[in-house]
């Protein structure tokens, strides 16, 4: 059976702390637009070279058990900013550490951990607040490019072929990234509906040579229930 290390009080809130300052020290080199780039190590391969935050943050791992507990907890708020918010994760990063230190200094001078935390709450409530009653609604094509420029580490090419891929599906069209096989990024519009489900029979094929199954103005029958033969 494998030994568990139990540390209490001082000694685990300083061990978190060191892990949390480690990842976030690594991670913060990339914030705003003018971030440094950071070079990843592979076990296979050659090195990676990366300015996106949560990225930097999944490679990290600390020998100490303990240390990496606390690096796990920053990495959680910045894959989790990354999932909701698609940017953001190195800002989430410094926020995160810098909660985590200052939760920590007034933990130790007696404070009371659940009222800290209230009161953590209510400060996160007006500073979402604050934020809302100052943000600009994205109403312009250039405004859309902007953005998706900013969110790709100012790459201009993609943040033009974002704004380009808004504005031929409108607002409410869905949009879906996928690696490409050649060096140019270029934008696909599909009409009406597309299920990426493919064909259940080799029978259906109409074009041999591609091995699609082509239909021009055919109808589609919509059952909520399996259909047997």
């Amino acid at each position: 059976m494998a030994t568990k290390e139990l540390t209490f009080d001082t000694d685990a809130r300083q061990a978190l702390l060191t892990g949390v300052e480690k990842l976030a020290k690594a991670v913060k080199s990339t914030l705003g637009p003018r971030g440094r780039t950071v070079v990843l190590d592979k076990s296979w391969g050659g090195p990676s070279v990366t300015k996106d935050g949560v990225t930097v943050a999944e490679e990290i791992e600390l020998s100490n058990k303990a240390e990496n507990m606390g690096a796990m907890l920053v990495k959680q708020a910045a894959s989790k900013t990354s999932d909701d918010a698609g940017d953001g994760t190195t800002t989430a990063t410094v926020l995160a550490e810098a909660l985590f230190k200052q939760g920590l200094r007034y933990i130790t001078a007696g404070v009371d951990a659940n009222a800290l935390i209230r009161g953590m709450k209510h400060g996160v409530e007006a500073v979402a607040k604050s934020i809302d009653d100052s943000a600009t609604p994205i109403s312009t094509t250039a405004d859309v490019r902007n953005v998706a420029t900013i969110s790709s580490n100012n790459d201009t090419e993609i943040g033009k072929l974002m704004a380009e891929a808004f504005d031929k599906v409108g607002k409410d069209g869905v949009i879906t990234i996928e690696e490409g096989k050649s060096l140019e990024s270029t934008v696909k519009v599909v009409e009406g509906m597309q299920f990426d489900r493919g064909f259940l029979s080799p029978n259906f094929v109409t074009n041999p040579d591609e091995m699609k199954v082509e239909f021009d103005m055919c109808l589609v029958l919509v059952h909520e229930d399996k259909i047997d033969s």
